[in-house]
């Protein structure tokens, strides 16, 4: 009997992503995050001696790639809906680049999203993105675990799970990438306090989108407790505290016959063997 496809478990609530962004928007959004990222994807895009004439932007927050529209007039740009959908609507083999700023680490089905865009390439089309990932928050998710820990006697979901870079590559592979690269930018931002943290993550649409999120107001006496241990443990001397973003960029293209190819097993001209024993003998 042929089994039924399981549906991933919904971590994030993509609607209130969505309503988040938004409001983002309206209050004036912080933008550094993305404004580093847009400048990195143009100089990594023009390094691809190449031009893109079916180009798609996925789900990048805002006007965060705007710059690289003026270079790319045709780049479709998919926004976020109300719902927050993850099915895309690409025909297969329409496009030869899509990119993507800032938007994956909010996707439930991160599997099925890369394969939708890998179809949705031509041969030899290009996936570009970043999204957050890795350690990214550490020290406020530290913070907050052992506040509620000390003052509430357990701990609450309040930092998004984030990916690494291991995960990354190797999703990559499974939906069908050809010639997969992920690495890491570390960005290290340092504040007077965790709640000036706090109101930036607010203003880049970006707070805690958790299905499972707590749902009543944080006490004040666990936020003030949260701020006390951030200093202690994350603060320089100065007195401002650190705070790390890790970016992974993800890179691959559709397969095509003119890309490099691995060797197959056993075809090598040469064993390590013998070169050891050569190296050996002089």
């Amino acid at each position: 009997m042929a089994q039924t496809p399981q549906t991933p478990p919904a971590l994030f609530d993509r609607a209130l992503l969505h309503a988040r962004q938004r409001r983002a928007q309206a209050q004036g959004a912080v933008s550094f995050l993305l404004d580093r990222v847009a400048e990195d994807m143009s100089d990594r895009l023009a390094a691809v001696m190449r031009e893109f004439h079916a180009p798609a932007d996925l789900w990048t927050p805002g006007e965060g790639l705007a710059a690289l529209r003026a270079r790319l007039p045709s780049l479709q740009r998919i926004a976020l809906g109300e719902t927050g959908e993850e099915k895309l609507p690409f025909t297969p083999d329409s496009l030869d680049l899509v990119v993507s700023a800032l938007a994956l680490q909010f996707v439930n089905d991160l599997p099925g999203v890369l394969a939708q865009v890998r179809r949705a390439l031509k041969p030899d089309g290009l996936l570009l993105a970043a999204m957050i990932g890795g350690d990214s928050l550490t020290e406020l998710r530290q913070a907050f675990a052992a506040a509620e820990a000390e003052c509430e006697g357990g701990v609450s979901p309040r930092v998004v799970p984030f990916a690494d870079l291991r995960d990354i590559g190797a999703l990559l592979q499974r939906a069908g990438f050809a010639l997969p690269v992920t690495d890491v930018d570390r960005v290290v931002v340092r504040y007077a306090n965790a709640f000036v943290l706090m109101q930036d993550i607010r203003r880049m649409g970006a707070a805690n989108v958790l299905i499972e999120r707590r749902r009543t107001p944080s006490r004040r006496a666990t936020l003030l407790r949260m701020a006390e241990i951030y200093a202690e443990r994350f603060a320089d001397a100065d007195g401002r505290i650190r705070a790390t973003f890790d970016i992974i960029w993800l890179s691959g293209w559709a397969p095509h016959a003119s890309q490099q190819q691995p060797l197959k097993p056993g075809s090598a001209k040469a064993s390590l063997a013998e070169a050891v024993k050569k190296a050996g003998e002089s």
